[in-house]
């Protein structure tokens, strides 16, 4: 999720270089030579993609910045009605269908069972964000589906699996309207109804509400604390309220107008086992929570790296925190792999938490033992690809690169060795240098590449059939729009509408 305090966040390239320093003309040389050593290397090179690579690498720099073409509309639509903004409209509208068609007294079902579509739309909402449940489907796809398929199957696989917060938002939204109208009939037939199944009912509406208003990009992108607050606390308040609206309402008789203490009955009731599934899934993750031993290392100002014990899969990300339940924040995990001995957080120091880490280090943290897969964990279906990053964007891709000897690094920063230190370095040159990375430091060179340049001659010299970016807003932006004029398959940062 996308955090501005939070400037650890996995997905985005933080700690970039933020002064507008000069575009540099960038020649192809270096990173075609870099890829096409690592061709050499791999069995089944095609020679003539080579020899091309290596003539194109001894023509002379590329002129000075052209000026960029614009995107069609139609190409920057595509980009901007993601697959995450397609599951929202696709799962909203179904909703809004069925409900338009309740409340015109057409579908008589919702009107009887309109609990079955709250609380069916609130249990996939919260399944959507599950540890558990993303990691079991990461798995699943990255079983059966690696490298085999049709590359545009294995595209949309990345795409569904990176984009699962378009259902988990689309839910909860398509949920609150349903108990909207759900709460209105009751006020229809008040008479008919008790007014403690009234009360919880509203109560449930005020939780829900705030819980959704809260999730709102720009109050997690300015106000991460609030967010967490309320998203996750009066969440909870919203989940017990649930438990109370659906006993008071299944317990309560319309035709008598009296209490059935039967428990049976209630159990009987769909909305029961409903609010009992929503409540393990909400459970589950917490009961992962560990207070584990962390080594800071501080190289610099701007970064702290943060070393814990075990090895990881690439493409996971953690959530860490100095209190078991608040101000919880998401890292990539940098690792050699699954059997090393440690893994490590790059933690950019800006907000509250961060900076705290290198003024007053800690020596234990909480964290949920079960991971977070991120876009990243999907890189196995690829047979080749390219992972570009700047700044501490670095946490979210190296491990990707660590641990597949098929994918190719470019990373952008300044002054990278001296503000990440030797431990990150160390883990770049002992695994990457120089056959598999591209580094870039914009502050030795005196500016910035022309990234898409490198991306385009990194992508044809290496063989790649996709490129993962990280980095902020304007350079996702930007490397996204060159990858789709390009023809480049491209998968970016998501920022959640």
């Amino acid at each position: 999720m996308p955090y501005i305090e939070g400037v650890e966040d996995p997905e985005k390239g933080t700690l970039d270089t933020l002064t507008p320093l000069p575009v540099l003309p960038v020649s192809s040389k270096a990173v075609i030579q870099d890829a096409a050593v690592g061709l050499a290397v791999q069995s089944g090179v095609n020679e003539k993609r080579m020899e091309l690579a290596l003539a194109e690498a001894k023509k002379s720099p590329s002129s000075p910045n052209k000026p960029k073409r614009r995107l069609s509309r139609w190409a920057r639509f595509q980009l901007w009605f993601t697959t995450y903004r397609k599951f929202f409209t696709f799962v909203v509208t179904l909703n809004g269908v069925g409900l338009f068609l309740a409340a015109m007294n057409i579908w008589q079902y919702p009107r009887r069972y309109t609990g079955a579509f709250i609380l069916g739309n609130l249990i996939f909402a919260i399944l959507m964000r599950n540890e558990v449940f993303g990691r079991v489907l990461y798995w699943f796809i990255n079983t059966c589906f690696a490298k085999w398929p049709p590359l545009s199957f294995r595209l949309a696989c990345t795409s569904v699996l990176q984009h699962l917060g378009g259902i988990h938002s689309g839910c909860a939204t398509a949920g609150f309207a349903w108990l909207i109208f759900r709460v209105v009939l009751i006020f229809i037939d008040h008479k008919d109804n008790h007014d403690a199944v009234l009360v919880a009912g509203v109560v449930t509406n005020i939780a829900v509400s705030i819980s959704i208003a809260s999730a709102f990009p720009w109050v997690r992108n300015t106000h991460h604390n609030i967010f967490e607050r309320h998203h996750r606390f009066i969440g909870w308040v919203g989940l017990v309220s649930t438990w109370i609206f659906v006993v008071l309402g299944d317990s309560y008789d319309l035709d008598t107008h009296s209490w059935n203490p039967d428990g049976i009955h209630v159990l009987r009731q769909q909305d029961f086992w409903y609010v009992f599934g929503m409540t393990i899934l909400v459970l589950v993750p917490w009961f992962t929570v560990r207070e584990v031993k962390v080594d800071i290392e501080v190289p610099s100002p701007k970064v702290a790296i943060l070393r814990f014990e075990r090895g990881m899969q690439q493409g996971l990300i953690s959530r860490i925190s100095r209190s078991s339940i608040m101000e919880y924040h998401a890292f990539g995990i940098v690792s050699e792999g699954p059997h090393a001995k440690y893994h490590y957080l790059i933690c950019g120091v800006q907000g509250d938490f961060t900076r705290s880490l290198v003024n007053e280090p800690p020596t234990y943290l909480w964290t949920r033992q079960l991971k977070f897969a991120g876009v990243s964990h999907s890189s196995t279906l690829y047979k080749r690809g390219i992972r570009v990053c700047t700044g501490t964007g670095l946490g979210a891709a190296l491990s990707t690169c660590l641990q597949n000897p098929d994918w190719y690094l470019i990373w952008i920063g300044s002054d990278q060795e001296k503000t990440f230190g030797p431990t990150i370095s160390g883990l770049i040159y002992r695994h990457l240098w120089p056959d598999r990375v591209l580094l870039w430091d914009s502050k030795a060179r005196g500016g910035r590449p022309d990234v898409m340049k490198l991306i385009k001659d990194a992508y044809h010299a290496w063989g790649a059939e996709v490129v993962f970016i990280t980095s902020n807003w304007q350079g996702n932006k930007e490397l996204m729009e060159g990858c789709k004029a390009a023809g480049i398959p491209a998968f970016g940062t998501l920022w959640d509408f």
